[in-house]
């Protein structure tokens, strides 16, 4: 999986093979996100990113400098793959959440 555009345009990140999750795949997010930029700027949006997953639409939100960015996830190894994954990345105004 890779971020599609913004300031880690390309990155690609390797979710580890213990994820049940599979990841939005690029052509699906190439997609989504060439709609939403049409509709809103990323950089004056708060994300609530629910059923999170690998994380890969947050990272892409991130990338594209939205305000703030939060990740919410039920899965403990999902949700320790993600906020390790911010982490390495540098996210800053980005907020893994562990939901009960």
């Amino acid at each position: 999986m890779r971020i599609i555009s913004g300031k880690y345009k390309g990155r690609t990140i390797n979710p580890p093979r213990n994820l049940r999750a599979r990841p939005t795949t690029d052509f699906a997010k190439e997609n989504l996100f060439n709609v939403l930029s049409n509709l809103i700027d990323f950089e004056e949006c708060d994300v609530l990113d629910l059923f999170a997953g690998t994380g890969s639409i947050s990272y892409e939100f991130a990338s594209r400098g939205a305000r703030s960015v939060t990740a919410v996830e039920i899965n403990p190894v999902h949700y320790h793959f993600i906020r390790q994954t911010a982490g390495t990345l540098g996210f800053e105004n980005f907020y893994p959440v562990k939901a009960n």
